[in-house]
């Protein structure tokens, strides 16, 4: 078993494989995300970030690499749906998650998110707050968060959207001393070391490299306008 700091530094400077199907989709199995998450490790992934409980029972069997385990459900009065209450936290370390992934923006929240932390490092796992600005980001960060993703940016009504990765949070993020993971809307290698040079501390693709029918319907699409 890795320790935190072995974990950490397993993870740095590498690629994070989101292998998170399509739901109600052919490879919304466990075995197959688990064969999903095998293929992105012989690609040369350094860890995986899994959703579903089901789906890390069957992966973790699979992968000596750390996995990054989240929930995604929602809970009422509350737009919070990744790993929104303390009970997923219980769940997600029982299932064998290394690190926990939770909304940490400044949203309405069933359970503020220096609660979560706490809850998150009492079943021995580390922390990663996924946010949307540079404000909730630092916040988290001093809450204790060992890891910041920007995996929300453009996801809340007050984030900026943009066309590709964030990478000036990501870069804001990095000069205040966060260790940040670029995660939201990477597409190409390019801008996977774009984010790199950034100062993202790693990289998480999920859409490019395991939703199969999003990167077909793009191929389509583009040949979709040919006439003649």
């Amino acid at each position: 078993m890795l320790s935190q700091a072995q974990i950490l530094e397993q993870l740095r400077h590498g690629l994070i494989a989101s292998c998170q199907p399509v739901r109600g989709g052919p490879l919304d199995r466990p075995p197959l995300v688990a064969a999903l998450a095998q293929a992105t490790l012989a690609g040369g992934a350094v860890g995986l970030r899994i959703e579903g409980l089901a789906d890390l029972a069957a992966t973790r069997p699979a992968a000596s690499v750390p996995i990054i385990g989240l929930v995604k459900r929602e809970v009422a009065g509350s737009p919070v749906y990744i790993t929104p209450e303390l009970s997923d936290v219980q769940a997600l370390a029982q299932a064998g998650a290394d690190i926990i992934a939770f909304d940490a923006t400044a949203r309405p929240r069933p359970v503020g998110v220096g609660a979560m932390i706490e809850a998150i490092h009492a079943r021995g796992c580390q922390v990663m707050a996924d946010i949307s600005t540079l404000e909730e980001g630092l916040a988290a960060h001093r809450l204790g968060a060992d890891l910041v993703g920007t995996t929300l940016s453009g996801y809340t009504d007050y984030s900026p959207r943009r066309e590709g990765p964030d990478l000036e949070l990501v870069r804001e993020l990095s000069r205040r001393g966060v260790r940040v993971i670029a995660e939201g809307r990477i597409a190409t290698p390019l801008q996977a070391r774009q984010a790199l040079d950034a100062g993202a501390f790693a990289v998480t693709v999920g859409t490019a490299l395991t939703r199969v029918e999003c990167v077909t319907q793009g191929f389509v699409e583009a040949l979709g306008g040919v006439t003649g």
